[in-house]
């Protein structure tokens, strides 16, 4: 497995090489980026032969968006795929200050959640408009659950079920999209979305990754099962097992770090960085098509897609389930 090598959807053909580059870090994701440097972050990946990119409206509100349009503008359309999300609408709202929502320099626009036919329709136009592109290769439904929702989860469920899904399948019907599904940090929610509409693709952010694994059985079966193609976000933990102390976007607990460093200790062991067993780990199991971290510079991307096409020791893997820091079930890279 290499970076660039290209792995094709169950369903519609649509080809994402094994790494992409994750685009909310060049929305200011807790830090501004400048301009320039997001331009030269998305041109190295080109340069390093990645061809997927992902974004979303509420990434900087609306920056990251307008930000990838320009710098893919003078690519062959043809070569690439790009995903956002909707969900969210973004409102002009001249008050947003620096800081909103965890975003160093958001535009001034104001995310208002709708899941409704009609939102999804308006946020897809307005994504095509940001981009500058004549289509979206997947478009994912973003932060639906009860991890973002909490009380008021049913309400927006509702307006995904009660149109939201149709909007989907009418956008892929009509080839305006070539792949569906959702962008999410808890997976229970897909396997729920999944009794309502054949999704595509899943984009799940530090749900299957080499610190935890709970999504591992029954779902990624499933979805292996039902074709619901796995894009891997957050394969850090949002930060912790790259050398941050960030976990699930916050401080890391106790508990976290004591696993971490113990996950390290084993790795340090066969002379593997701990990034690249957290980035090649989740690509192991079948139903896993790519992975997406999110590099703010040129140098996190080049760091990135070297650790992983780092050769790693296959014994590595059955060590780590030995000592009980990977699930037994995990399948994992045996080697040649």
């Amino acid at each position: 497995m290499r970076a660039t090598e290209l792995k094709a959807l169950p369903r519609g053909g649509l080809q994402l090489t094994r790494l992409g580059m994750g685009c909310a870090p060049i929305g200011g994701l807790y830090q501004a980026v400048a301009e320039d440097e997001a331009r030269a972050a998305v041109d190295a990946a080109w340069e390093l032969g990645l061809r997927y990119f992902d974004t979303a409206p509420y990434y900087g509100f609306t920056l990251s968006e307008r930000r990838l349009g320009a710098a893919l503008r003078d690519r062959p359309r043809e070569a690439y795929a790009v995903s956002t999300k909707a969900g969210r609408l973004m409102l002009p709202d001249e008050r947003v200050r620096p800081g909103a929502s965890g975003w160093a320099d958001p535009l001034p626009f104001r995310p208002h959640f709708d899941y409704s036919y009609d939102g999804i329709m308006r946020s897809h136009e307005e994504s095509l408009e940001r981009l500058g592109v004549g289509h979206i290769d997947i478009l994912f439904v973003h932060d639906i659950g009860r991890a973002t929702h909490s009380l008021l989860h049913g309400m927006y469920w509702q307006q995904l079920t009660g149109g939201g899904f149709r909007a989907l399948e009418e956008l892929r019907s009509a080839g305006q999209v070539r792949a569906i599904g959702l962008g999410v940090n808890e997976w229970e929610v897909v396997a729920d979305a999944m009794q309502e509409c054949a999704l595509d693709c899943t984009l799940l952010a530090g749900r299957y990754t080499l610190l935890e694994q709970g999504a591992l059985s029954p779902f990624l079966d499933d979805c292996r099962r039902l074709g619901n193609a796995i894009v891997i976000g957050g394969p850090f933990n949002s930060g912790v097992l790259a050398g941050a102390r960030t976990f699930n976007y916050t401080d890391a607990p106790a508990d976290v770090v004591r696993r971490v460093e113990q996950l390290a200790a084993v790795c340090r062991e066969f002379d593997t960085p701990l990034p690249a067993a957290a980035l090649q780990f989740p690509m192991a199991h079948p139903a896993v098509v790519s992975c997406i971290p999110g590099p703010r510079d040129v140098a996190q991307l080049r760091q990135n897609a070297a650790w992983f096409d780092l050769p790693i020791p296959p014994a590595l893997w059955p060590e780590l389930k030995r000592r009980g820091l990977l699930d037994e079930r995990a399948p994992v890279d045996e080697g040649a």
